[in-house]
C-alpha cells in the first residue's frame, strides 16, 4: 500500500514543481554506482559458520513467520531510498499570492533656495551655520524615517525645479537635495509658482495622497502666479499645503559683529500668507525659528495619518519534505519488519 502512495503522491507536479536544492537529486543512482565499485562479497568464504542455522530456521517456519526477502524487499529498499533523495532535495510548492498592506504617503518637498537662505543664524551642533545647511540637516532625519513613503524633491527660487519625481528612492531624493546650493534656481522667490508647480506634479496621485510641505524663509518677489491664487488651484485640485517658515529674525554685519534685522527688512517672512495658504488648502502652518523647532515640526508631520495602499504581492513558499520523509521512514520500517504467513 505504502509501495503506491509514493507514485501517487509524484503525480501532484504541484508539489515537485520546485526543488530548494535540487542538485541533492543527483544521489539517486547512488546505491547502483555503490554496488559496482565495490567488490561483491562471496559467500564461500564466510567469517562465521552457525552450525545450527538450518535448525533456526526450521523452528522459524514452524512458528509460521519468515522476514521478508527476496526481490520485494529489494523493490521497498530502493522506494524508500527514491524517497528520502526528494525529501533531501526539498520540495517546495508556491502558495497563493498574498498582498501586504503598506502604509506610506506621498509626500512633495519644496525647499526655498532664494538667497535670504544663506543667513547665518542657524546652530548645527553648536556651530553657526547657514538656514539652508540646518535645513538639509533636519529633512536628511525626516526623509531617513520615510520607510515606504514616496516623496517628491522640488527646490525653487526665482524659478521652481522638480528634481526628483515622486520615487521610493529616498536615497536619490537625500542627495539631490544634499547637492542643492544657495541661488541653484535664483537669488528671488518664486512662491506662488513652486506651489502651483507642487500641484500639478501631484495631480496624477488619488485626491487623500496628495500633500505639499513647503519650506521658505521669505515672501513671493518673483514668479507670474500669486501665492493666494496657487493655493486656491491647490485647494481644487485636493492638494493640502503643510507651510513652514523657517528661519531667525535676521542680522546684518557691522564690523565683524551680527546685529538683528529691523522689522520690515527684506528678511521678514510673510507668515500671515503662509499661513492663509495652509488654511486655505486644509494644511497647517509651521514657525521655526531654530534647528529644535525645525525638528520638532517634521516629527509632527510625521505624525500624519498615513495613506494605506497594497504593497508588492508576494508568494509563500510551503516546505513539502516531510510527505517523502515520512514515506522513506515507513518503507524502511516496512522492510526489516518479519511478515507472517497464513495458514
Amino acid at each position: 500500500m505504502l509501495s503506491s502512495a509514493l507514485p501517487a503522491w509524484l503525480a501532484q507536479s504541484a508539489w515537485l514543481s520546485q526543488f530548494a536544492w535540487p542538485l541533492a537529486l543527483l544521489a539517486l543512482p547512488l546505491p547502483l554506482l555503490a554496488r559496482w565499485v565495490l567488490p561483491r562479497r562471496r559467500s564461500a568464504s564466510a567469517a562465521l559458520r552457525v552450525p545450527y542455522g538450518a535448525h533456526i530456521d526450521a523452528v522459524a517456519q514452524a512458528r509460521g513467520g519468515h522476514a521478508l526477502r527476496g526481490r520485494g524487499a529489494g523493490l521497498l529498499a530502493w522506494l524508500a531510498w527514491f524517497a528520502l533523495v526528494i525529501a533531501c532535495a526539498r520540495p517546495q510548492a508556491l502558495g497563493p499570492p498574498i498582498v501586504p498592506p503598506q502604509a506610506g504617503r506621498d509626500l512633495m518637498l519644496a525647499v526655498d533656495l532664494s538667497g535670504s537662505m544663506s543667513e547665518e543664524d542657524m546652530e548645527l551642533g553648536g556651530q553657526p551655520v547657514d538656514r539652508l545647511t540646518a535645513a538639509k540637516a533636519v529633512l536628511a532625519d525626516f526623509l531617513d524615517r520615510r520607510g515606504g513613503d514616496r516623496v517628491g524633491l522640488l527646490v525653487f527660487g526665482q524659478r521652481a525645479y522638480t528634481l526628483t519625481p515622486l520615487t521610493l528612492d529616498l536615497t536619490t531624493v537625500r542627495q539631490q537635495l544634499d547637492d542643492s546650493v544657495v541661488g541653484l534656481a535664483g537669488r528671488e522667490t518664486a512662491l506662488g509658482d513652486a506651489l502651483a508647480l507642487a500641484v500639478k506634479r501631484l495631480q496624477s496621485q488619488p485626491a487623500d495622497q496628495r500633500v505639499v510641505i513647503l519650506l521658505t524663509d521669505g515672501v513671493n518677489t518673483a514668479g507670474v502666479l500669486e501665492p493666494a491664487k496657487a493655493a486656491e488651484l491647490a485647494r481644487d485640485a485636493n492638494v493640502r499645503v503643510h507651510t513652514v517658515a523657517f528661519g531667525g529674525e535676521g542680522s546684518v554685519s557691522v564690523f565683524g559683529f551680527r546685529l538683528p534685522m529691523p522689522s520690515g527688512g527684506p528678511d521678514e517672512i510673510d507668515e500671515a500668507g503662509l499661513e492663509r495658504i495652509a488654511s486655505t488648502t486644509g494644511g497647517r502652518f509651521f514657525r521655526a525659528r531654530d534647528t529644535e523647532s525645525l525638528a520638532g515640526i517634521y516629527a509632527g508631520i510625521d505624525r500624519l495619518e498615513p495613506v494605506k495602499r497594497p504593497g508588492q504581492a508576494v508568494r509563500p513558499r510551503i516546505e513539502r519534505y516531510p510527505v517523502p520523509l515520512g514515506i522513506a521512514l515507513a518503507l524502511a520500517a516496512l522492510a526489516a519488519v518479519p511478515l507472517r504467513r497464513r495458514a
